[in-house]
C-alpha cells in the first residue's frame, strides 16, 4: 500500500470504528391516510426517504447503509439510488410484518467489520449529521444510545376509565426518537434474547432494556419528528426551508 493510500485510509476512517446504518422504510403508513406511502411523500420536490438517506450518506462516521423496504417498493428504491448516486447503500432488504422483524432482517446484512449499528426510521427525514454523530459518540461510551427529547408537557397517568391517577414528574419523561445506536455485539444479544423469549417491542431500546442493558438518552431536540400524518409534511417543509432556504 502506497503512502497516499495510507493517508487516505486514516482520514476516511471513523474514530468510533466501522458503523453500519439500517434505515427502516418498510412500514405500511396506515396512519398516513389515503395519500399512500409516506416514505415517498414529497417535500419541496424530494421524497421523505431521500432526505433521510442523504443525512446518513453525508455522515462521515457512517460507512454503509442497509435499506429495509416493502417488497413492492424495491424497484422504486433502486431507481432512487441510481438517480441520486448514493455510494454507501450496500443492499436493499425486504421488510417483515413488524418493525422488529424488519430491523432483524437488516441486521443480518451488516458488515462483519461493523463495531456499531445505527437503526433509524426512514420517516424521520429531519435527522442531521450532527444528531447521528451525537448519538454515536454516546453509544461508543455506553454501548447503547438513542436520540431523544425532554418532555415539555405535563404528563398524567390514567386508569382504565380515562381518569387521572397521578401526575408524573416530567423531569423524568422523554420522547424517544431514532437513530438508536448499539455496539454490534450488544444488539446481537438483544436480538437473540428477543427471539428466545418471544419479546415484541416497538423500538430497539426496548429490546436492550429487556436484555438488561442500559441505554443512554441523548437530547437532540424536537425537530427530529417522524412523519406520521400528512400534516407533518408541512412542519418538515418549514424546518427544511429554515435550514437550507429556497433551494
Amino acid at each position: 500500500m502506497g503512502l497516499f493510500s495510507k493517508i487516505t485510509n486514516v482520514f476516511s476512517s471513523s474514530k468510533y470504528g466501522y458503523t453500519s446504518a439500517i434505515i427502516l422504510c418498510a412500514g405500511e403508513s396506515t396512519r398516513f391516510g389515503e395519500n399512500g406511502n409516506k416514505q415517498m411523500a414529497q417535500i419541496r420536490g424530494r421524497s421523505v426517504c431521500e432526505y433521510t438517506i442523504e443525512a446518513f450518506e453525508n455522515a462521515k462516521n457512517i460507512k454503509e447503509i442497509i435499506l429495509v423496504v416493502r417488497k413492492e417498493d424495491v424497484s422504486a428504491y433502486k431507481d432512487l439510488i441510481a438517480e441520486n448516486g448514493y455510494s454507501k447503500i450496500k443492499c436493499i432488504v425486504t421488510g417483515g410484518e413488524t418493525r422488529q422483524i424488519s430491523a432483524f432482517r437488516g441486521f443480518r446484512h451488516i458488515s462483519e467489520k461493523a463495531k456499531y449499528v445505527a437503526i433509524h426510521d426512514g420517516a424521520r427525514c429531519l435527522v442531521t449529521e450532527e444528531i447521528i454523530d451525537a448519538v454515536l459518540k454516546e453509544a461508543s461510551i455506553h454501548n447503547a444510545a438513542t436520540a431523544a427529547s425532554r418532555s415539555t408537557d405535563t404528563i398524567k397517568l390514567i386508569d382504565e376509565r380515562g381518569f387521572v391517577k397521578r401526575t408524573v414528574d416530567r423531569d423524568y419523561i422523554w420522547s424517544v426518537q431514532t437513530p438508536q445506536i448499539f455496539d454490534t455485539k450488544v444488539y446481537k444479544v438483544c436480538a437473540y434474547n428477543a427471539r428466545q423469549k418471544g419479546i415484541e417491542a416497538t423500538d430497539d431500546t426496548m429490546l436492550a432494556e429487556k436484555a438488561g442493558f442500559k441505554v443512554k438518552l441523548v437530547d437532540t431536540g424536537k425537530e427530529n419528528i417522524k412523519i406520521t400524518y400528512p400534516s407533518d409534511l408541512e412542519y418538515a417543509e418549514y424546518v427544511i426551508k429554515k435550514r437550507f432556504g429556497d433551494m
